[in-house]
């Protein structure tokens, strides 16, 4: 199969007329229609079946049209490489980190990638997932690392670190007398709690307690780490954030949360659909790699 016949075929399928294939492809509709039909004959299947004014694709047709996609995908890729290869890559990549331990873990793949590619710069965002989707959504950024859950419908992502969630409270508070850094769910039944405003963290925090055979007694919800130091320190409430949200406090207590499952994964973003420049594309397969 020739990438010119795949790329034919893809328009047809996406068409699913020959007319306006052909006229998408600015070619004339004879040719096209041979074309198509010797590309079923070189596979031995049904592409296409054919109807009055439109055409509707088979399951081979379907799949056929997927693998184009992908082969298409990398042949474009791999011309633009091949292309700068001996060229500086440069541009600026747009990249959205969540609070906690995104920080830590996108500064480790940034160091290595300027010393690959000098010429790159990054700009980058702070904030909570929800916002930092937003900025995704409106263009602001191309990518981001946010805290897992994510809709899978509209985010390619995988998982790039996760990290214990911890209590936070007073020294004041009598569990933080208790002895060693750690602390069972159990003893934070009816303890008044601050937690990340996040509807996601929410849920996930109320499926938590619901294991143990009670529902959290949430006093306050927030996203800023350091607002939240300040009221766990007053001894408001205990706040159950990531770790790495510790900010130097001697009122705080920090104490990791020792059940089974209790942690937050963080999670690499980008939109489903949407092109990215090459150099953000690059960008995703070295951290990939870097794993």
């Amino acid at each position: 199969m020739e990438l010119r016949v795949l790329r034919y075929f893809v328009a047809v399928a996406e068409e699913l007329n020959i007319t306006k294939a052909a006229d998408k492809l600015n070619i004339s509709q004879p040719p096209l229609s041979s074309q198509i039909k010797a590309l079923e004959q070189e596979l031995d299947t049904v592409l296409f079946i054919r109807g009055k004014r439109h055409l509707q694709l088979t399951d081979s047709g379907k799949l056929l049209y997927r693998r184009a996609k992908e082969i298409l995908s990398l042949s474009d890729k791999a011309s633009d490489e091949v292309r700068l290869m001996g060229k500086k890559m440069n541009g600026t990549i747009s990249i959205g980190l969540v609070e906690g331990s995104a920080p830590d873990i996108a500064s480790k793949w940034i160091e290595s990638f300027i010393g690959k590619y000098p010429d790159i710069k990054f700009r980058i965002m702070d904030g909570n997932s929800d916002e930092l989707i937003e900025r995704l959504r409106s263009g602001l950024i191309n990518l981001a690392v946010i805290t897992a859950p994510c809709d899978q419908t509209l985010l390619n992502s995988f998982k790039v670190g996760q990290e214990k969630m911890t209590a936070f409270m007073s020294k004041d508070n009598p569990l933080s007398a208790l002895p060693g850094d750690t602390l069972d769910l159990s003893l934070l039944k009816n303890q008044p709690l601050i937690v990340p405003s996040r509807e996601a963290m929410n849920d996930m925090i109320y499926k938590w307690f619901a294991e143990i055979g009670c529902e959290p007694r949430i006093v306050c919800r927030m996203d800023n780490y350091l607002d939240v130091a300040a009221l766990a320190g007053c001894n408001v409430g205990i706040s159950l954030f990531p770790k790495t949200s510790y900010v130097l406090n001697r009122q705080i207590v920090a104490k990791e949360i020792v059940n089974s499952g209790r942690y937050v994964e963080y999670l690499f973003v980008w939109l489903k659909g949407k092109p990215l420049p090459l150099a953000d594309e690059t960008f995703i397969d070295f951290v990939k790699k870097s794993l």
